[in-house]
């Protein structure tokens, strides 16, 4: 019987995940399909009740469930700690947090050494604990529209909530977009002061459709390093598929398909 697997979130149109998975299925000739559901926040707890009663192996869960979808599963590490999940492993009853994975994986993946840096994180949801979890050995700074969930997140990590104003006091080896400014469908603007692109940090923008957003192509023509978010879907998307097969995917295959449908 062929395994289902799948994405749930709302809104869900634009995930690329069922392109990235049903690419390594394919390739691996690995009987199993990848769904995306459309499942609002009142509907969390039936999803997960049905998905479970139909034999669904394995899910990828985003906005707006990653911190809710804990209570219903035993958590990893990672979970714990970060209070965010994207994938559960529906046969086990375990909930993990690839997104750590990703961040990770795309930053060694460009060679960018992991310690003794000075990061600057755009963002306080899910993406953003997932970073500062990833990246909690260096000196991290946090900046966020909302000054109290920035503040929150600052505390509850032990890292420092910076003002808007404030940032251009600061010099920056690296800057990470964990916010959706610059994704199709939200204003295609740059969420840090252009002259902190000076110094030529690294640029990680997590957003992946467009692949090159307004801060990736302005942050290349200053001369910095950039990292694109297709970068971090297919290796948090690599790391899901792990964990629910056992097999580690193809990953070129995974990124190659996005890109092309991108």
């Amino acid at each position: 019987m062929k395994e289902i697997y799948g994405v749930i979130g709302y809104p869900i149109k634009h995930s690329l995940s069922p392109i990235m998975h049903n690419a390594a299925f394919n390739h691996l000739n690995y009987d199993a399909i990848y769904v995306a559901f459309e499942v609002k926040k009142n509907e969390l707890k039936d999803a997960l009740i049905g998905a479970k009663a139909l034999g669904i192996r394995g899910l990828n869960v985003t906005i707006p469930h990653k911190e809710s979808v804990i209570g219903y599963f035993k958590q990893s590490k990672e979970v714990e700690e970060i209070g965010a999940a994207n994938t559960i492993d529906l046969k086990r009853g375990i909930c993990y947090n690839t997104d750590v994975h990703g961040i990770i994986e795309s930053l060694k993946n460009a060679d960018v050494k992991l310690r003794g840096l000075d990061v600057l994180i755009i963002g306080a949801g899910g993406a953003a604990k997932a970073a500062v979890y990833a990246l909690k050995s260096n000196n991290i700074y946090i900046v966020n529209r909302t000054k109290e969930r920035g503040e929150r997140l600052a505390k509850e990590f032990g890292c420092e909530f910076l003002e808007f104003g404030d940032v251009e006091r600061y010099r920056f080896d690296l800057i990470i977009n964990a916010t959706p400014l610059g994704m199709k469908g939200f204003p295609d603007k740059i969420p840090v002061p252009l002259s902190l692109l000076n110094n030529k940090p690294v640029v990680f923008d997590f957003v992946y459709n467009p692949v090159e957003t307004k801060l990736i192509r302005v942050a290349k023509q200053k001369g910095c390093k950039v990292i694109s978010g297709v970068d971090m879907l297919v290796f948090q998307g690599a790391k899901s598929f792990e964990i629910w097969t056992g097999i580690k995917p193809p990953i070129d295959v995974m990124k190659k398909a996005v890109l092309k449908f991108l």
